[in-house]
């Protein structure tokens, strides 16, 4: 089998092959961000453009590597403004935040991340 170009459309197996997450799991995130909205065709299959891709390998880095819940991946995102560096997320655009605003967002940001990463700590502590 030839391996696409990497600027290639991918289907949702493919994605879930790429990222080893069930596509059921794909379809619930599409649900849950706002951000994700893979082209559908007829039928309703889908096809995950590049960037789709690269947000999607973000939601499972935050959700599995680093402990994160939906709602605190969505905050993280949400915070981040969605990869911009220093953007905040308006009706789809980025606009850049002013600079005297800058450090009290950085500080909520990380003050969210550090939230996400206590209530995660506390749950597998509870599980243990």
């Amino acid at each position: 089998m030839t391996e696409k170009a990497k600027d290639a459309f991918k289907t949702i197996s493919e994605v879930s092959a790429l990222l080893d997450v069930p596509p059921h799991v794909l379809r619930f995130w599409e649900t849950k961000f706002s951000t994700l909205r893979p082209l559908k065709r007829s039928g309703g299959r889908r096809y995950y453009r590049p960037d789709d891709v690269a947000m999607l390998q973000r939601i499972r880095a935050l959700l599995y590597d680093d402990g994160f819940t939906i709602k605190g991946a969505q905050k993280h995102l949400r915070s981040k403004g969605a990869g911009d560096e220093g953007g905040v997320p308006i009706g789809g655009a980025v606009q850049a935040a002013s600079p005297a605003a800058r450090p009290l967002a950085e500080a909520g940001s990380i003050l969210t991340e550090v939230q996400s990463r206590l209530a995660a700590l506390r749950t597998r502590i509870l599980s243990v």
